[in-house]
């Protein structure tokens, strides 16, 4: 006969131990025995028990604290509660402390047998289960943060540790690094991911508006008020709020914030009426925060109710052998939103992505792929295929050449700039962010090639 699973049985009295071993033995189960909590906590930790069978009333240590000592050391495992002495409240307490279930004493063989085999079934399911949900949460983050360098890894590890929480969370980095990425991760594995994931861009939105963008407004709290609205804080009650670039937000609105934090609830604009919120923040920043701090401009209880938890998101240069692994990544995908064959790399293009400093971050090299894959021809993405701007190792400037191939790329170079300024109606934000360089490196180029004109 196969093993049915493994029980431990927990029990002062000899004939209880044995007669339960005997019964258990005879169905299957392999069994060991414990004569008190303290033997009990020895052998579970020396051995793993689908279940155990533990006694309430035994000299020492007390059967409830055995109990929460042995779901520490397994918490898979599942513990019935046998005892003489049977209460509601000593059942209901047993439970939930963490136990499966409840046996009074006297009990048939037929009744033990069947309870444990439910148990150790249940068992077998919460491992499965887990597993499953390991897996889960390896692919979701291997599809989002990809990369398996010493830097990510390190991310990764902050990411499990603080999701489970509801600490709040700050995530620096450099723009286009991932932080987003990393706040949509955090709630996609915590206990509110069935709830929603609401963004507030504080970098893009008018100091005037960000009060009622954040709480939102009754009807006639201003001019042009003409209904109420909804606030951005209680869309994601029960959810996870990001305050992405939250750096900008000024020194009232961080008053007010600092409020919600503390007392999670709110009002809207021109309203008296108080709502309790529960709601999860994470922000994010790419600003020196304690610089901010020392000089005023920021909040310091804020910034420490906001910095509970930080997670520092790398910047690609310091992740540079984490650069194939997102080509691949990244080319596979725009490949498909095509719905095109998924081209292949040169080794030539490879190494330039590779030595390539991309101040942009990830956003920058996503670009430079889209262009690539976009443009190219043929089955393989060459070096010729790359932007201008991947084919320079710093953002700066074009890799060195000799004057005419240097005035060729230059010519290049000062036409994709007109283009891509036209295309966004002369916005130098949205143009540098599209050719992955800041926009002081823009201004120095449009000065260069007296594009401002």
């Amino acid at each position: 006969m196969a093993a049915r699973g493994k029980v431990l049985i927990v029990d002062d009295d000899e004939s209880m131990r044995i007669g339960c071993a005997q019964t258990l033995e005879a169905s299957g189960f392999t069994v060991a025995l414990a004569a008190s909590g303290e033997e009990a906590l020895q052998t579970a930790s020396r051995e793993s028990f689908d279940v155990a069978l533990l006694d309430l009333r035994m000299p020492g240590l007390p059967g409830l604290d055995v109990l929460r000592l042995l779901k520490q050391e397994s918490p898979n495992m599942a513990v019935i509660v046998i005892t003489g002495y049977a209460t509601i409240e000593s059942a209901v307490e047993a439970i939930q402390r963490g136990a499966y279930n409840y046996l009074p004493k006297p009990f048939t063989p037929e009744a033990l047998t069947a309870l444990v085999r439910k148990a150790a079934a249940a068992g077998r399911r919460t491992i499965e289960e887990a597993c499953v949900q390991q897996e889960l949460e390896r692919q979701m983050l291997s599809n989002e943060l990809i990369g398996r360098s010493e830097a990510m890894r390190n991310v990764l590890r902050l990411i499990r540790k603080a999701a489970p929480t509801d600490s709040t969370v700050l995530i620096t980095g450099e723009t286009g690094s991932g932080k987003e990425v990393v706040a949509r991760a955090i709630h996609r594995l915590s206990r509110r991911s069935a709830k929603a994931f609401v963004t507030v861009d504080c970098g893009t939105l008018v100091e005037t508006l960000f009060e009622t963008e954040l709480f939102g407004h009754v009807k006639g709290a201003f001019s042009g008020a003409v209904e109420a609205t909804t606030g951005k804080i209680e869309l994601a009650d029960g959810g996870t709020l990001f305050l992405d670039e939250m750096a900008n937000i000024g020194i009232q609105m961080q008053a007010r914030l600092l409020r919600m934090v503390q007392e999670r609830e709110i009002s809207k604009v021109g309203g008296t009426q108080k709502r309790k919120v529960d709601v999860r923040i994470l922000s994010a920043t790419n600003r020196d925060l304690p610089k901010a701090v020392r000089e005023g401009s920021f909040r310091e209880d804020l910034y420490y109710r906001l910095n509970v938890i930080q997670i520092v998101v790398p910047p690609l240069r310091d992740r540079l052998e984490d650069i194939p692994a997102l080509v691949a990544h990244y080319v596979g995908k725009l490949a498909a939103q095509r719905r095109g064959p998924t081209p292949s790399v040169s080794e030539e293009a490879m190494r330039f992505l590779k030595r390539h400093e991309w101040p942009g971050n990830v956003r920058e090299l996503i670009n430079a792929l889209e262009y690539a894959v976009v443009t190219s021809e043929g089955d393989t993405i060459g070096l010729e295929d790359l932007p201008y701007s991947a084919q320079a190792p710093s953002g700066e400037g074009l890799l060195e050449a000799s004057p005419v191939e240097d005035g060729h790329l230059a010519r290049i170079e000062q036409s994709e700039i007109r283009r891509v300024l036209e295309q966004f109606g002369g916005n130098r934000t949205r143009a540098a962010e599209f050719l992955g360089i800041n926009r002081k490196t823009l201004r120095e180029k449009i000065r260069k090639y007296e594009l401002g004109r």
